[in-house]
């Protein structure tokens, strides 16, 4: 699949990059940690500072299993099994391994979008934990969100658009 040879550079140096950061802050953390926050901002969970990084861990190899195994499962499925319009054009043998390019690719960059958002998300909590005396502000979260939303709604208008009516073929066919 070489549409993902650059989404796995990417993903692999901002888990190398979280990796060092987080761990260089883990001393500095209190034991038991803010880890869930209200729309404002305001600390309402927490959780042990070793549950909070076993969480970390955990949705990122979920972001890793998004981005790079749900492609690799799509593969290897029988043509009957995979959801996609007009996939007897799209899934034909002269076809299917462009397809399949594609929806790695696609795959590929929303995992590492979905990884980018679960790291500003940690570093927020991070943040609020390392200064809880003047926490930081919740908005960029916001945008972070919206972002993330306008990605994933551009990545699905891209993906009906590729999927779409074969040539020659009009939208009913």
């Amino acid at each position: 699949m070489r549409e993902t040879r650059l989404p796995k550079l990417v993903f692999a140096v901002l888990a190398i990059g979280a990796a060092i950061y987080f761990s260089s802050s883990y001393a500095q953390l209190p034991d038991v940690m803010a880890s869930h926050f209200n729309a404002r901002g305001m600390p309402n969970g927490w959780q042990t500072k070793s549950a909070f990084f076993v969480f970390l861990a955990g949705v990122s190899v979920l972001a890793a299993v998004v981005g790079f195994g749900i492609p690799r499962i799509i593969t290897a499925m029988p043509p009957e099994l995979i959801n996609l319009p007009h996939k007897r054009y799209w899934l034909a043998p002269e076809r299917r391994a462009e397809t399949m390019d594609f929806l790695g690719g696609y795959f590929a960059w929303f995992g590492c979008a979905l990884f980018a958002v679960i790291l500003i998300t940690f570093d927020f909590a991070l943040q609020a934990n390392l200064h809880p005396d003047r926490r930081p502000d919740a908005t960029p979260m916001w945008f972070v969100l919206a972002g993330f939303m306008a990605f994933a709604i551009l990545g699905t208008v891209r993906m009906f658009k590729r999927f779409g009516p074969p040539p020659g073929q009009n939208a009913r066919g």
